[in-house]
């Protein structure tokens, strides 16, 4: 048996439920929920929409790889849900093959993330074409989620408790 991993990263585009399936496997395991949207407004005071306005994609970039490493630090476990982006970084994405660290890739269809997703203020790459945005994002980061994933799951039709049963069952030894 392999031995238990300290973190479980869960990666994907925005909107796949990365946060709320993470709450969901953070209270089965008995461990925090890290998110590292969350650690850059807590750093900066900043949304992300207020960061990518006055700074730009590069700084926002900059502050999530960041917020992945200061988590990864972390010698206790947690369950990390990871900004959609994480994976475009080279540093990230070798950070994520790290001794101890579990990835879980979860996957959706672009039209069920638009649905998810509209209405909502705080997703600046969506703001002129959500559906062409998400397909464009898929494509352009498939093989990349798929470099630093040990598991992928295709989250549709599946509710956050479905998604997180999925993930534990997947590798029992990760708890």
């Amino acid at each position: 048996m392999a031995d238990p991993s300290r973190a479980i990263v869960l990666v994907g585009l925005m909107g796949t439920g990365k946060t709320t399936v993470g709450g969901v496997l953070a209270e089965r395991l008995g461990v925090p929920l890290i998110d590292t949207d969350e650690m850059i407004l807590a750093r900066t005071g900043r949304t992300v929409r207020e960061i990518f306005e006055a700074d730009g994609e590069a700084a926002f970039r900059a502050l999530e790889t960041e917020a992945l490493l200061d988590a990864l630090a972390s010698p206790d476990p947690f369950v990390l849900a990871a900004a959609g982006g994480v994976v475009l970084a080279e540093a990230n994405r070798d950070a994520l093959r790290a001794p101890g660290v579990v990835v879980v890739w979860l996957r959706a269809d672009p039209a069920l993330l638009v649905r998810r997703v509209v209405g909502q203020d705080h997703r600046p790459l969506l703001d002129d074409d959500p559906e062409g945005t998400f397909t464009r994002m898929r494509h352009d980061r498939e093989s990349l989620y798929a470099e630093v994933a040990d598991v992928a799951i295709d989250v549709d039709e599946l509710t956050p408790e479905q998604v997180a049963a999925q993930v534990l069952a997947a590798a029992p030894e990760w708890i």
